[in-house]
Order: structure tokens, then C-alpha cells, then sequence
């Protein structure tokens, strides 16, 4: 299949790639450098990508994938499995958010990353809400523990990067943290994020697992932090929990984790 690929394609997805690995943007001459790439065709792939929208140009220099990335994710039509796992936690989702106020998300592992497969919207005017198709990073954050908690230590170990990027002060960048905190996440059935992949930003989230007792999915609830009473936490975490579990009971016997598109 080498033969029939167009190498000025692949070149541009080496540039989206290396740029989805550097949240805080890279520099022409970065990319120049780390893809062995001439400066001349590392700039005109840019300027391109720039006219799509596909990159941003920063005002430090730095270039970060750009927003119509995000309109293009949301419209990935999922697996058939997918679309079941959507249809049955939808009316959850709403109860969730209704009751809560907040908005809350539904996440799996794809690709060796997260992805956001449902999203519902709060009520309240600073609730926060997911966007179907967004990825989020494999090891900060709520959801992303609950899911990486579900693995078995093969899969884990194949699926960590080597180097765990730092998102802000809470983010874990030690693997030996981050496996004691999945092995807590793991016992008490359920993850809380104080701001690892954004300030201020913080969330609970808990399992949705199948018949065979395998993980599917993470249900996550964020909230910014400080527009929440501290004396609603308790109620907001086992909400969250409880519209996990209400999921898993709707979920056909015959669920199972590749189904909704694990892969190692």
C-alpha cells in the first residue's frame, strides 16, 4: 500500500501529529528539526494548514492545532456499537445534567487515546459541556483514570506514553504515581480531577462497565471549581456514580469493551 499513499499528505500528518503531542504549540523550527523536514516544505505545509484553519498561529511564534479540527471530530459518525452505547445513556445523561445542573460527558479509549462519544449540557449558566468527537489526553483527568483503572497491566503498559506531558501543577507525570492512583481509582469505583488537564476545572467520574465486568466507557461530570459549593461535592460525585451504574444495567449482555471501540 506504500506505493499508493501521497507523501505531501503524509508530511502534513506528521506536522497535526507532532502537534497533537505539544498542547503549548511548537515553533517552525522545532518541527524542522524533530521531523527532518526542509524548512521550505515545513512552512508552506503550515501556511496551508493555517488557511484550513487546521493549525493557529500563535502570537509567541508557536503554531497549535486549530479549531476547525474540532468541527470536523464532532461529525465522526461512530461504530454501529458506538451508537448503541450513545442511545443508552442519552436519557441518563439528561437526568444527570438536570439534576445536577451540570453537563456531563461520556468518554472510551480509542486509539490509544480518549475520546468523547456523548456530551449533555448543563442548566446552570457556567456548566461545562464536552463536545462528541473531542480527545482528551490518556492519563490527566477524571474520565481518562477511570479508563486507563480498567486495564489489565499489559494493556496499560502497552497503551502509556513514555513521557506523561504536563498539562498544568496537578497533572501526574510519574508513572509510578499514576499506577497508585489508578490502583485507588480502581478500589473505590470512581476518579476525581482537581484541574490536571485545566485550571480551575475540575470533575468526578465512575465506570460504565459491561456484563463481563470490563470498563466501556467513563462517565464524567467537570465543574468549574470555584462556582460550586463545597458542600454539594458529595451529592455531584454520587450522582455521577449512580448514572453510571443506571447505564451499565440498560447495557445488552452481550456488551464488551472492543465493541466500543477499545483499541491497544
Amino acid at each position: 500500500m506504500e506505493k499508493h499513499r501521497i507523501p505531501a499528505i503524509d508530511r502534513m500528518m506528521d506536522v497535526l501529529s507532532y502537534l497533537e503531542k505539544k498542547p503549548s504549540g511548537a515553533s517552525t523550527r522545532e518541527l524542522v528539526e524533530s521531523l527532518h523536514l526542509p524548512r521550505t516544505t515545513v512552512y508552506r505545509l503550515l501556511n496551508s494548514l493555517h488557511s484550513y484553519r487546521m493549525v493557529r498561529h500563535l502570537p509567541d511564534g508557536n503554531y497549535v492545532l486549530g479549531t476547525r479540527l474540532i468541527s470536523l471530530a464532532a461529525r465522526v459518525l461512530p461504530s454501529a456499537a458506538d451508537i448503541d452505547i450513545v442511545l443508552l445513556a442519552t436519557p441518563h445523561m439528561e437526568r444527570l445534567s438536570d439534576a445536577t445542573g451540570e453537563g456531563c460527558k461520556l468518554s472510551i479509549l480509542n486509539e490509544g487515546g480518549v475520546v468523547v462519544i456523548a456530551a449533555s449540557p448543563g442548566t446552570r449558566g457556567l456548566a461545562l459541556a464536552g463536545v462528541p468527537g473531542q480527545r482528551l489526553p490518556i492519563h490527566a483527568g477524571a474520565a481518562s483514570k477511570v479508563l486507563l483503572a480498567g486495564l489489565t497491566k499489559s494493556e496499560l503498559d502497552a497503551i502509556l506514553p513514555e513521557e506523561l506531558a504536563r498539562y498544568t501543577q496537578q497533572t501526574i507525570t510519574s508513572h509510578k504515581q499514576l499506577r497508585a492512583e489508578l490502583t485507588r481509582v480502581r478500589r473505590q469505583g470512581w476518579a476525581a480531577d482537581e484541574g490536571e488537564f485545566s485550571k480551575g476545572v475540575n470533575a468526578f467520574a465512575a465506570p460504565v462497565p459491561g456484563r463481563d465486568g470490563h470498563t466501556l466507557a467513563a462517565l464524567s461530570l467537570p465543574y468549574v471549581a470555584d462556582e460550586v459549593d463545597p458542600a454539594r461535592l458529595d451529592v455531584l460525585r454520587a450522582a455521577t456514580i449512580s448514572a453510571a451504574g443506571a447505564i451499565a444495567a440498560d447495557l445488552p449482555v452481550a456488551a464488551k469493551r472492543s465493541t466500543v471501540g477499545w483499541q491497544g
